[in-house]
């Protein structure tokens, strides 16, 4: 099989975990005493416009926390969220033999409001691996919006038949399917390489 002539990488789930994921934010309703509930309810409706970078992260917590919180209560959540982030280092491992050895674009193609993914890329140096950044804060549409997919190989002028997409989760491999994008749906770093392989990228 031929080389693919750019690889598409999630960011969250892959490289690093998600970063504020419902684990974490049950962790954060725990320590910072908040009705959970509640909690989640606000950040299913304010997620959304921070990913597509319509709010900033000072604004998602003005609108997921109760009204008139203490400055010292968002201070504390907003260092709490950007501390929420660790590293997969092997899958990164295998990132890093992809860019030494093969010929193809790697691009970073996530969904992430603005503070969280500049904190993500400077923190784990995902620069060194990546050449572009196609993140909703940037761009304006997150996955699964095809139309996010569509922009991605406009801006890289590439044929989505010589593209091949990694990510965690299926529904955000449908539409790269649908565009005519290989797919590979992240599992192991060991599933990862091997299915890299099998997809023609040197590493």
């Amino acid at each position: 099989m031929s080389e693919p002539g750019v690889v598409l990488f999630d960011i969250g789930g892959v490289l690093l975990t998600n970063g504020w994921d419902v684990a974490d934010r049950a962790e954060g309703a725990r320590r910072f005493h908040l009705d959970l509930e509640a909690f989640e309810a606000r950040h299913a409706t304010a997620m959304p416009a921070f990913e597509r970078g319509e709010l900033s992260l000072e604004g998602y917590l003005e609108a997921t926390l109760p009204a008139a919180s203490p400055r010292k209560l968002r201070d504390e959540l907003r260092a709490f969220i950007l501390g929420c982030s660790r590293p997969h280092p092997d899958t990164l491992r295998v990132v890093d033999r992809v860019r030494g050895a093969a010929s193809v674009r790697l691009v970073a193609f996530n969904n992430e409001g603005r503070e969280l993914n500049e904190h993500r890329i400077a923190t784990f140096h995902l620069d060194r691996l990546f050449s572009l950044f196609f993140s909703s804060c940037y761009t304006g549409r997150r996955k699964p919006d095809p139309a996010a997919y569509r922009g991605v190989v406009d801006v890289l002028r590439a044929d989505p038949r010589d593209c091949l997409f990694v990510d965690d989760r299926e529904e955000n491999l449908v539409p790269a399917r649908s565009l005519g994008m290989g797919t590979i749906q992240y599992r192991s770093p060991e599933q990862l390489a091997t299915a890299l392989a099998l997809a023609g990228v040197r590493s």
